[in-house]
């Protein structure tokens, strides 16, 4: 059973994951080594994550939705994402997570053009979008989470023991839209207890980030690849939250 589909699933849904947020219990299975099938399991228990993948291979002729491509699209982003059926997407989505409270998922008709990404999920699905407001002083906590749960992109500028400083793209909340402003410092961690999702960053890589933690180097077409799913879905919800 190929490995690599599997080793980037566990690299991008370890964060959430040890935190609670998402997926079964025992995040260390992500970690340990017990085996792809032990991944295959874990994986399947991500009622967030899962759905993406089975519409992606399915639309994209592949029976295995770990499959590396497959992982990649979902995460990062890419042409396969073009294949899935909008349609069929958000309904399945509705099914999959009946009565579960939501952001704007119920709010899309059938000529929105969704992606089967997950700042999809992020954006549209998670319910945080629905306490952004214009007449409120703060809506930093919201922003805090959807910050962390995305998939940010950033370059490297600094690289310790454990952290790397990058230049990354914050989301803000301005003028009732969402939007990524011009690159900050963010200290993220690439390691801990000689625990790492990915190999040492070097200065000048871009790599991808989600809640504290590397997940692995972009090159520029995936780098591309992420902004450009990122921006599609913060349109949409923009044209939505109207």
């Amino acid at each position: 059973m190929p490995t690599a589909g599997r080793e980037l699933f566990a690299a991008f849904a370890f964060p959430p994951n040890e935190l609670g947020y998402c997926g079964p219990p025992d995040s260390s299975v992500l970690l340990d080594g017990d085996g792809p099938a032990a991944i295959d399991r874990h994986a399947r228990g991500f009622e967030g994550a899962w759905p993406y993948l089975e519409e992606i291979a399915a639309a994209t002729g592949r029976d295995d939705p770990l499959d590396p491509a497959v992982v990649s699209a979902y995460w990062v982003g890419g042409p396969l994402l073009d294949r899935v059926d909008s349609s069929r997407m958000v309904d399945r989505l509705r099914t999959a997570l009946p009565g579960q409270p939501t952001g704007l998922l119920d709010h899309l008709d059938g000529r929105a053009e969704v992606l089967a990404h997950h700042s999809f999920h992020v954006f549209v699905v998670y319910p945080w979008v629905r306490f952004l407001r214009t007449d409120t002083a703060d809506s930093g906590h919201p922003i805090r989470i959807l910050q962390s749960c995305r998939i940010r992109w950033g370059v490297v500028d600094a690289v310790d023991d454990d952290h790397v400083i990058i230049a990354s793209h914050p989301l803000r909340f301005e003028d009732g839209r969402l939007i990524l402003a011009d690159p900050v410092p963010e200290r993220v961690r690439w390691r801990r207890d000689g625990v790492s999702l990915a190999p040492r960053p070097a200065v000048g890589e871009t790599v991808a980030a989600h809640w504290d933690w590397v997940c692995g180097t972009l090159d520029e077409t995936q780098r591309d690849a992420l902004s450009a799913a990122t921006s599609s879905t913060l349109s949409l919800v923009n044209r939505v939250r109207r």
